[in-house]
């Protein structure tokens, strides 16, 4: 992805990996019901992840329906890949040290860190 998506496209799109293709109204009334979003607002954001081509849509009749060009695992990766090389300086360790430094780790998390490696050892 060459642009960044902002925080109120974000929860568009996790509309859309979610379920797919949807209208733009359909996407309005799956968004948070919290953020408390008109259906104008929700098709100005997927006009702005269409400039982006991060979403497609194909005409249904008088309507249109939106579907995501990236698949949420590839987005999640560059976004951590992006924070990681910000902040850490491309290293994952500095990254992880600093969760555990904070205590920010569970007991479950670095059993679960403990099995990927061993994993990754195999």
């Amino acid at each position: 992805m060459a642009e960044r998506i902002s925080d109120a496209e974000h929860a568009v799109m996790e509309v859309l990996w979610e379920e797919s293709p949807l209208t733009a109204q359909d996407v309005a009334e799956r968004v948070d019901p919290a953020r408390d979003w008109s259906a104008n607002t929700v098709k100005t954001l997927l006009g702005r992840l269409l400039g982006k081509a991060v979403i497609a849509h194909e005409q249904d009749g008088r309507r249109y329906l939106y579907r995501p060009l990236v698949a949420r695992d590839d987005y999640v990766a560059g976004e951590s890949q992006r924070l990681i090389d910000r902040l850490f300086g491309g290293r994952l360790m500095p990254f992880v040290a600093h969760l555990a430094e904070r205590d920010e780790l569970t007991a479950r998390d670095i059993a679960e860190i403990e099995a990927i490696l061993k994993e990754l050892k195999a």
